[in-house]
């Protein structure tokens, strides 16, 4: 039987693997007409395209929804939807004020956020992993890098989720696009008043650069959002299930093994499943022809499951070399807070391993994972944890 992959097929996205698998066999270059996109899936094809700005275009955007993919696509999501000079110039702003020394910065404040959060979960003992912890986490971060005032946050929060929720097809939901037009006055009017009054936050690093309209600050900030924190959501989520699937492994993971713990989640349950990009000129692979302006699916998911490249893919191994592992990109697109996200990750699953006992569960009928053609990752995770 033919290999079928459909990224919107709900029986796909909740196992993906065994259609990657053959896809890399049988399909290395995949023709979805019905969608309208080609993928490619192999760990060789995948690292040289999302290297190749110049072949795949990023103009588009990197969203397979029809409704986010077009030139538009800027305007929300800021320098990954820009090819050079544009995401040069963009990019090269924007990193002066995204510093490594004000990454670092955040992790006492990142510390005293997770304790808040996991203080309330083992007090309730049952509680929903990923909406109670993993989805509010990063958006807090963000919200105290951006300066949001704290009694903003859970308003915020909520219109975030909006803005990311996609109905059965994987498609935007209408109250999505309504939401970005919330969220952008409101951002609007953070970089207006750090203009008047700055301070110690991003948003007022940016301003004071001078090189950036407050059109371009906003659509920045939503792609902190989205990239920033809809990804590290599910890494966490992806970290907590899976060590709860791999006793010898959450062994591990609580005996210290926390970056391996992080590192193996990025590569075997990869947040950002799949980057699309605009073909500039014809090209071919694998002895297939492609036209100018088609869209491409770039498979990071199934390129972190390659046997050509990780042996034994499909097994969860805190002891493996991920050092190849690209779940943050490659080039000139890797992920600019792909170091943010690590440094989350690592401080949450710190403070879990020393608050709840190893012994903790997880309700696996209650698991609900996205319906996100490009994303994946977990909405719902009902877990009963006991203090340590």
């Amino acid at each position: 039987m033919e290999v079928v992959y459909n990224p919107y097929d709900p029986a796909v996205n909740d196992d993906p693997y065994p259609v990657y698998a053959r896809l890399r066999r049988e399909a290395p270059l995949y023709h979805n007409a019905e969608h309208g996109f080609w993928a490619l899936s192999r760990h060789a094809d995948v690292s040289a395209a999302l290297g190749d700005s110049a072949l795949l275009s990023s103009d588009h955007g990197p969203v397979l929804d029809p409704a986010a993919w077009g030139p538009q696509a800027r305007t929300y999501l800021s320098f990954v939807a820009m090819d050079p000079p544009d995401h040069t110039r963009m990019r090269a702003i924007v990193s002066r004020a995204f510093t490594p020394r004000r990454v670092a910065a955040l992790e006492p404040m990142i510390r005293q956020i997770a304790r808040g959060y996991i203080e309330e979960g083992v007090e309730r003992a049952t509680f929903d992993f990923a909406r109670d912890f993993a989805a509010k986490l990063p958006l807090d971060v963000i919200s105290e890098l951006v300066g949001v005032p704290p009694s903003d946050r859970a308003d915020v929060r909520r219109r975030s989720d909006i803005l990311v929720r996609y109905d059965p097809q994987g498609k935007m939901a209408d109250t999505g696009l309504k939401s970005i037009l919330s969220l952008g006055d409101y951002y609007a009017s953070i970089v207006a008043d750090r203009r008047a009054t700055p301070r110690d936050d991003l948003v007022s690093a940016l301003v004071a650069d001078g090189g950036l309209s407050a059109e371009e600050i906003v659509a920045f900030l939503f792609l902190l959002i989205g990239a920033g924190s809809e990804t590290t959501t599910h890494l966490l989520s992806a970290a907590w299930y899976w060590a709860w699937r791999h006793p010898g492994q959450r062994a591990a993971a609580f005996g210290g093994a926390i970056t391996p713990w992080v590192e193996e989640s990025l590569r075997y349950d990869t947040p950002a499943h799949g980057i699309a990009r605009r073909l500039t000129k014809p090209a071919e692979w694998h002895g297939v022809r492609v036209p100018a302006d088609a869209k491409v699916l770039i498979l990071i998911g199934s390129a972190n499951r390659d046997e050509s490249v990780f042996p034994d893919p499909d097994v969860y191994d805190l002891g493996r070399d991920t050092s190849r592992s690209i779940s943050f990109g490659v080039g000139r697109h890797y992920c600019l807070g792909g170091p943010l996200a690590r440094l989350e990750a690592r401080v949450a699953l710190e403070e879990l391993t020393k608050a709840v006992s190893p012994s903790y569960e997880i309700d696996p009928d209650g698991v609900r994972r996205t319906t996100h053609g490009n994303v994946r990752g977990m909405v719902r995770l009902p877990t009963t944890v006991a203090p340590a």
